[in-house]
């Protein structure tokens, strides 16, 4: 029994590393090609493993079409960010989700998705729903729950908490996300979304204030 348990750890690590040999492949390919252009055959390519292999970790190109978004948003936004200790300023908290999630939005990934994603709601709206489930609704879920231990602690007072978390992220997607979606002009420098994070959480704090 021993023996097996010996033989069977040494495989587990390199089946993590495949997977997200996988994700990284499929999150470049489907930017790159799209999703209709994109095919398990070129991510398996891509991964450098068999498309067998492919289909061991994920059943379908949705499913891993899915399982990239999601593991992309963790590697950029981890959910333990929107842990709010007792000790933390809640400004301190808000700037960290804040900064973290403008990356995203504002990334060259984020920004290519977004539009791939518009492309796609009229062709293939069942996908884009899961999409939004997987990105957009899952930082929303995690904001609220921060919110709501923001009330909690006192550091705050809100009535709605999922209602605040839609006025928080709000406050970063709006015309000027627009505009850089749109191609219009280019994504704020680094010190710019600094900047902007400072204004919007000290408007967002004054109108939450307990």
């Amino acid at each position: 029994m021993s023996d097996l348990r010996h033989t069977a750890t040494p495989g587990r690590p390199k089946d993590m590393a495949k997977r997200q040999s996988i994700l990284d492949a499929a999150k470049c390919l489907f930017l790159e090609l799209g999703y209709e252009g994109s095919s398990m055959d070129s991510i398996a390519l891509a991964a450098g493993v068999s498309k067998l292999t492919v289909y061991n970790h994920f059943n379908d190109k949705e499913t891993l079409f899915i399982a990239a978004v999601e593991n992309h948003c963790e590697n950029q936004l981890p959910a333990l960010d929107f842990d709010l200790k007792p000790d933390m300023a809640i400004e301190i908290a808000l700037k960290r989700i804040a900064l973290r999630f403008q990356s995203i939005i504002y990334s060259k990934e984020g920004l290519e998705l977004h539009r791939l994603m518009c492309s796609m709601t009229q062709h293939n709206p069942k996908l884009v729903h899961k999409f939004f489930a997987a990105g957009p609704t899952r930082v929303l879920s995690h904001m609220t729950r921060l919110l709501e231990q923001a009330h909690a602690q006192r550091k705050l007072s809100i009535a709605n908490s999922l209602q605040a978390a839609e006025h928080f992220l709000s406050l970063f997607c709006g015309h000027r996300h627009m505009r850089v979606l749109f191609d219009i002009e280019a994504a704020p420098s680094e010190q710019q979304q600094q900047r902007l994070a400072q204004d919007n959480i000290a408007f967002f704090v004054r109108a939450y204030r307990c």
